[in-house]
């Protein structure tokens, strides 16, 4: 149901000897959402996103996903609670064939080995669920062709389809446009909308026109503080806001 938090942080700090890089952020993410995280360059974006997924430690403060305390939990522990970091966690295999990759993916779902002793046959039955997320995220076209060899937009939708294989219960994108054309951004904005009408997602992203396009809610961050929140039109009116982008410059 959207509205109810699926994450949440209380005094959410990291003081890297002395520098403080995220200080006491609240953050509240409604389950259901496509939520933004934006600000200048030094924001504190990156060490917000590394201290939810845990890949960083907080100094202090609290981290709730979906009702649990997850502070102290490792990385892996949290995405199989279903907290997932794409383009970070996601298996890729470059000389590997699409849809071997996405099968992969979803063996690891299972918890077990990779299965590289099984038959044929045994890896094929996954065949059908890799074909519907390939499919879900436009590379019908693509199934056998090597990871390596696909166009760099394409390439994001197949690390998507990997993380999806995980069935998250939310997603942490951290930059998915980077890099991208205008063609590709279209193409990838439309796949997150889609993959959001089931799951929650939590981006940070510098193409303020995908944020707008997009997002139910956005947090600015400034020097490790919030500060400011609210959709897109509250947000872009607010002169802090204004005054930060102006004075330091989008990043």
């Amino acid at each position: 149901m959207l509205g109810d938090t699926v994450l949440e942080t209380e005094d959410l700090t990291k003081d890297f000897a002395g520098f403080v890089a995220v200080r006491s952020v609240n953050l509240r993410v409604a389950r259901g959402s496509i939520h933004a995280m934006i600000g200048p360059n030094g924001a504190g974006k990156t060490t917000c996103f590394n201290l939810l997924s845990k890949f960083l430690s907080p100094t202090r403060g609290r981290i709730v996903f979906d009702g649990r305390d997850i502070t102290a939990l490792r990385p892996a522990d949290v995405a199989q609670l279903g907290l997932v970091r794409s383009f970070q966690i996601s298996a890729v295999f470059p000389h590997l064939t699409v849809i071997e990759n996405v099968r992969i993916a979803l063996q690891r779902r299972r918890g077990g080995s990779f299965d590289f002793w099984r038959s044929k046959r045994v890896l094929h039955a996954l065949d059908d669920a890799a074909m519907r997320l390939i499919t879900d995220v436009g590379l019908a076209d693509y199934a056998n062709a090597l990871a390596v060899e696909l166009p760099y937009g394409r390439k994001r939708a197949l690390e998507l389809a990997t993380t999806l294989a995980l069935d998250p219960l939310m997603l942490l994108l951290d930059e998915p446009m980077a890099g991208m054309g205008h063609e590709d951004i279209g193409r990838i904005s439309a796949l997150i909308r889609s993959v959001a009408s089931t799951r929650t997602v939590l981006m940070v992203e510098h193409n303020l026109s995908v944020v707008a396009d997009l997002c139910d809610r956005i947090t600015v961050l400034t020097r490790g503080q919030v500060l400011a929140e609210g959709d897109y039109k509250t947000v872009s009116a607010d002169p802090a806001v204004r005054e930060a982008y102006l004075g330091t410059g989008q990043g």
